[in-house]
């Protein structure tokens, strides 16, 4: 036991929170073990809006010790054989023993408190509870913050890269890399003339297109002028120069030949796309059924047997088409001759551009205007008008029309008109390497391609 507490003045106990009397409280300095009881002297500070909890309102009413002045001193005794301090409660309790913890008030500036219970230390205590203090949440625009200071984002490349010091790539061209390698990689007069177009025409095949899939029906009323060949060019420039997949779709019901212009064909038929399209749940379901080239196009062959190709109704279509639109950015769709078939009404409702080819005949190029003129006569006017025509040169040797007349009578109905020159590699009738194409094949293929995707651009997304 630690000896009695000597007196102080009076005022000296005011200003310290301590009783010059503890009245008939035994208390006894902090021991080890035991249980003992200890009087210090607590202060606590004043209470702020952040201090309030919402957890403590209870039916919207604010308990007594929330008005109170929680500024002024308290002698707290302290059970140190629990180890617990009970904070400031409803309920102050006056009787002290080996069970009982008693907090007394010091300074009587508060307003007056119920009167004092004794209630044992097992006994459960009730929580001294705040009102809920309204805080207005905000955000700050870039203009509301300090001057002096700037955020992450203006750290930008244009801002702290030097132009001088950024490492160019190296150039394309004879001339221009010959002066490139001479002077020690210090001097990039940059890329040639046709290595900046090739770049440009790149740029424009590989134009984004937002929201879905987008189709493009390749059409023609007579058979022979290429229309499987230039589905076969136009899908694998796009897909040689574009990030996204695309997709060619032999819709023919009279046995169509698209799949026999890639060099990997599947064995695979769009019948059985047919009859797997309520199973398909992910791409791959699918990719065991196209067939793929090495410029990343996909092809969905049609029926070998013809006997079961007649069977393939606009309904079928429409169960390819929608697979198709789900996994693939451009679906292109070779059509076969007959333009009043099932089939034919189910891809012009999905189609969003028109591709028309015709050959370099007389008949032909009749043929190919009148299929613009049955278009407009049946509800697709506006879609004639987006449309391209590929003159199409399947002969060697000059053709026997003459071109730029026949190049201006479909430029004054469609929206472009793009000549397509005579490959060897094409006539054969083989399987079709883009690579092994000819320059200026590969060119008007990609020209067409370019052709294609700003038309696609400035067109909603099929339905």
């Amino acid at each position: 036991m630690t000896p009695d507490r000597p007196e102080k003045p009076l005022e000296d106990d005011a200003e310290n929170g301590v009783l010059a009397d503890t009245g008939s409280l035994d208390t006894t300095g902090l021991g080890i073990m035991g249980n003992t009881t200890a009087q210090v002297s607590v202060s606590f500070p004043e209470e702020s809006a952040d201090d309030f909890s919402d957890d403590d309102v209870v039916d919207d009413e604010v308990p007594y010790a929330a008005a109170a002045d929680v500024s002024r001193p308290f002698v707290v005794t302290i059970d140190t054989a629990e180890g617990e301090i009970i904070d400031d409660v409803d309920e102050t309790p006056a009787v002290v023993d080996d069970d009982v913890v008693t907090v007394e008030p010091v300074v009587a500036a508060a307003p007056a408190r119920p009167e004092p219970v004794t209630r044992p230390a097992a006994a459960a205590v009730e929580r001294t509870t705040y009102p809920v203090a309204d805080v207005a949440l905000t955000s700050k625009r870039l203009g509301e913050f300090e001057p002096d200071r700037e955020t992450a984002d203006l750290l930008t490349a244009d801002r702290l890269l030097d132009p001088h010091q950024v490492i160019r790539p190296e150039p394309e061209g004879a001339w221009q890399h010959f002066v490139y390698s001479i002077s020690g990689r210090r001097i990039n007069l940059g890329d040639g003339k046709r290595a900046k177009a090739r770049k440009e025409l790149d740029r424009r095949i590989a134009a984004p297109l937002a929201g879905g899939a987008r189709f493009v029906p390749v059409l023609s009323r007579k058979g022979g002028v290429g229309k499987t060949t230039i589905t076969t060019l136009l899908g694998m420039a796009l897909a040689d120069a574009r990030d996204d997949r695309v997709i060619a779709v032999d819709a023919n019901p009279d046995r169509g030949t698209l799949a026999e212009r890639v060099a990997r064909p599947s064995g695979k038929t769009v019948r059985d796309l047919v009859r797997i399209h309520g199973d398909v749940v992910g791409f791959n379901d699918l990719s065991n059924i196209v067939a793929r080239d090495e410029t990343r196009l996909d092809v969905v062959a049609s029926d070998s047997d013809p006997r079961v190709s007649e069977a393939f109704s606009d309904q079928d279509y429409e169960d390819v088409a929608s697979i198709a639109a789900h996994y693939y950015s451009i679906v292109l769709t070779d059509t076969g001759t007959g333009i009043v078939h099932s089939v034919m009404g189910a891809t012009l409702a999905r189609a969003n551009e028109l591709v028309i080819v015709s050959g370099l005949s007389v008949d032909e190029a009749r043929l190919a205007s009148e299929t613009l003129t049955w278009l407009e006569t049946n509800g697709y006017a506006d879609a004639v008008r987006g449309a391209v025509v590929v003159l199409n040169n399947a002969r060697p040797g000059l053709p026997l029309v003459k071109a730029d007349e026949l190049e201006a009578h479909f430029r004054s109905r469609v929206r472009a008109v793009v000549r397509m020159p005579y490959d060897a590699h094409i006539a054969a009738g083989s399987a079709i390497t883009f690579r092994d194409l000819q320059p200026e094949t590969r060119q008007a293929a990609r020209e067409l391609a370019a052709t294609v995707v700003e038309g696609l651009r400035t067109l909603a997304p099929a339905a």
